[in-house]
């Protein structure tokens, strides 16, 4: 396969417990988690990207970050249902000052919600109009 522009194809997600962050975020998601492959426990997104949790057992504390993730819209409500259901609070914006509520940003859906380890993880329909 020749690539003829740039691809993210995996990234590491760090994690206190990979089977459990990675397990969280396939349920959420509606996908399962992969076989492991050497220290990770990859979730693939079904476009050729993969998340690759890496469980950090250094001590060191996880850094948050931010892993945005654009959904069918026909699939959104059926995660919202997911996230209801395993008791995980959603909120309409990345500071999470406005929970249970979804955003309707460039005319679509979306919400923000956090992982086992403090992720940010954002869920959209539309991905960002951008100038």
């Amino acid at each position: 396969m020749s690539v003829t522009e740039v691809q993210l194809n995996h990234t590491v997600v760090h994690a206190t417990d990979r089977q459990l962050s990675a397990e969280f975020i396939a349920v959420v998601l509606g996908l399962k988690p992969g076989a492991p492959f050497g220290p990770f426990l990859p979730v693939d997104l079904g476009n050729n990207v993969t998340l690759d949790y890496y469980e950090q057992r250094d001590g060191e504390a996880i850094q948050p970050q931010h892993y945005a993730f654009l959904v069918p819209d026909d699939r959104f409500d059926a995660m919202i249902g997911r996230l209801d259901a395993i008791a995980v609070t959603y909120y309409a914006d990345p500071n999470h000052t406005e929970p249970g509520r979804i955003n309707r940003l460039f005319g679509g859906r979306g919400a923000y919600f956090a992982d086992p380890d403090g992720h940010n993880m954002e869920i959209m329909t539309r991905p960002y109009a951008r100038p």
